[in-house]
């Protein structure tokens, strides 16, 4: 597997924390998305992956900047490589 699961809980935890910023529960974001509350939760969880549009689509309904949000989330998961990595080189 080239993407590993722990990245796609890293995604879903940082847009979890952009919904809670926004100040929306889930079943607002699913309202305003036209999907079920069940969507939101599977992809928060890391259990569904999204793809590049629905992930423009999300911050779209969260009212917030889809560039920052995208380098913000390579930023987290660069950082959560380099943590996974050093901890690895350890003896």
């Amino acid at each position: 597997m080239w993407i590993s699961t722990g990245e796609y809980k890293v995604v879903g935890s940082y847009l979890e924390a952009l919904r809670g910023a926004a100040k929306l529960t889930q079943q607002e974001l699913a309202a305003r998305l036209g999907k079920p509350q069940s969507f939101i939760s599977s992809y928060e969880s890391g259990q569904r992956r999204i793809d590049v549009l629905e992930l423009l689509r999300i911050v779209e309904a969260l009212g917030g900047n889809a560039r920052a949000v995208c380098k913000g989330l390579v930023d987290t998961i660069e950082a959560n490589r380099r943590k996974a990595q050093k901890g690895r080189a350890r003896p």
